[in-house]
Formats: structure tokens, sequence, C-alpha cells
């Protein structure tokens, strides 16, 4: 039996409402009611490659089918949004160089921990992750430290490239020259980070909404989730946020981009006016109490 190509399937409000719900509690990601169309035309690609006659069945296979787990996370890579270039808001990645992290530096050389942990989460494609070392590389007082970057993403799709970590001329809108002759290697394809820079990153899969997975990764000194949330609505946005407060060292940075804010979010976080930026940090602990 064959079914119409998808262009013809058609999305009822009710079938809409209950694949919106489900999209909604297995990453956060919320659709409203203007996004019907949109939910409806990504979709309909999945009814015709399942063999399914409608929506309706293709929630029931979401829901119930051995198989679900698996679809649903193929389907993020059509849900979901990459559009990403390297050094991306320069001002606000002047603030990291120059202000956050000889701060860090500062804290952790009293303590005599010579260890950053930074996670870009949401990381795309990768140039987010890769720009961090490429800034990272360069700080003579980081030398002989260990430094950890860790990319992750709920789409498998773009976790490959960024695995890959092969580039167009799109992505290179905001780079500096001296940047890809020291950092990349041309080849057929596109440019590729050479294996020194690749080598302070770790690329890995990850749902926002798996607490147990983001616990898993350890406690980290600063995350960058820049143009994630904005997908969320207000009671996803405080689940992941609280996950990331949860994640943070004390005295950590959140690091979100410039269109968003945690304003009705949470108030655990203290808004610090850097020079070049203004960041959120998770305030130190006074006598084992946070202020």
């Amino acid at each position: 039996m064959t079914f119409a190509p998808y262009a013809e399937h058609s999305m009822n409000d009710e079938d809409f409402h209950l694949l919106r719900d489900c999209v909604y509690s297995h990453c956060g990601i919320f659709f409203d009611n203007d996004s019907k169309y949109l939910l409806e035309k990504r979709l309909a690609r999945r009814l015709t490659a399942l063999n399914l006659p409608s929506f309706r069945d293709y929630y029931h296979y979401l829901k119930y089918n051995r198989k679900k787990d698996q679809e649903l996370m193929d389907i993020m890579d059509i849900l979901t949004t990459n559009e990403t270039y390297f050094f991306r808001e320069s001002f606000q990645l002047k603030a990291f160089t120059d202000e956050i992290i000889p701060e860090l530096i500062a804290k952790k050389s009293e303590s005599g921990l010579r260890t950053l942990r930074i996670w870009s989460a949401g990381c795309s494609t990768g140039e987010e992750a890769y720009t961090i070392a490429m800034l990272l590389h360069g700080t003579t007082e980081l030398r002989g430290w260990k430094i950890e970057i860790i990319g992750t993403d709920i789409s498998q799709r773009v976790l490959h490239h960024a695995r890959r970590a092969v580039y167009g001329k799109s992505s290179f809108r905001a780079t500096d020259e001296e940047y890809i002759k020291h950092f990349f290697i041309e080849q057929d394809d596109g440019f590729k980070v050479c294996d020194e820079i690749r080598d302070l990153v770790t690329i890995s899969h990850l749902n926002l909404f798996d607490v147990n997975r983001m616990f898993m990764l350890g406690r980290m000194d600063l995350i960058f989730c820049r143009n994630v949330i904005i997908y969320f609505d207000l009671a996803a946005k405080k689940r992941v946020v609280e996950s990331f407060f949860n994640s943070l060292n004390d005295g950590g940075y959140l690091l979100l981009g410039h269109s968003e804010s945690l304003m009705n979010v949470t108030t655990q976080f203290t808004l610090r006016h850097f020079k070049n930026d203004m960041i959120y940090q998770k305030p130190e602990r006074t006598n084992g109490v946070r202020p």
C-alpha cells in the first residue's frame, strides 16, 4: 500500500497539539499555534518515509512504536535551526577573553587548580566550540593547564558536521584571516580545523531535557548557551537554566545570546556588568551559604 506524497498530508488542530506536546515533552522545543504550518511541513516527510497515512498515525508511532526513541532523535535534525559561524557576537567574546578568563585564571591559581572546563550547549555544527578553543590557545597564562571544551547538541546531523570540522565560506563571515591561516587546513571540500584545536574539543550528543546526562558532564567553569533557549517556553527555560545553575562551579559564568535574558526565568544568577558585555554569574558561597 502507498500513500500520498507528503505535500498532500494535512494536519488538523488536534493532531498539531498532540505532536507539538510530544516534541515539547521530549526536548522543550515549543511550537505555538502560529507554527502549525511549519510543524506540518517539516514532519510530513516522515509520514512518507514511514509509509503512514496520517499525522494521527505518526503520533501513535512516536508514542508506542518500539523505534519511537530513535524517531524522536532523528526528527530533531529537521525541527531545529542551526545557523552559526565562527567568532559570533564578538563583543561577548572580547568579554570572555579579556575579562572573564583572567578572573578565572586568578581565582584558580589561588587554589592551585590548573583546569578549565567550558561547555558549548547547543553547539550546532561546532563553530562556537572551536572558536573558544582558538581563543584560549593563544593565552600564555593557560600554558600547562588542562583545558576541556565540551560541545553538545540534540541533532545528530550537526554533530556529524562538528566532528568532521570542515567548513565552507559562510562559516568565516566574522573570522580574521590570521585565524584561518593558523588554525585551518585548506582542502577540496573546505577548510578543516587543525588537530591542535580539535584536540581541545569533545563533541557529543545531549538533550538539554536529560538532567541525568547533564549531571554526568560534571561541573563547569563556564557555559555558552547562545540562541538556544529562545526556542523554549518559560517552563522549559526554567528547567534548563536550573540545570545550568547546578552544573556550574560557584562563581561560574553563563553566556547567553545577545537577544536572550533570564528575566522572569530565575533570580539565582547575578548579572555582571563587564566593560564589553553583561554576563550572568553563579554567586560564590559565603561561609557555605550563597548570598
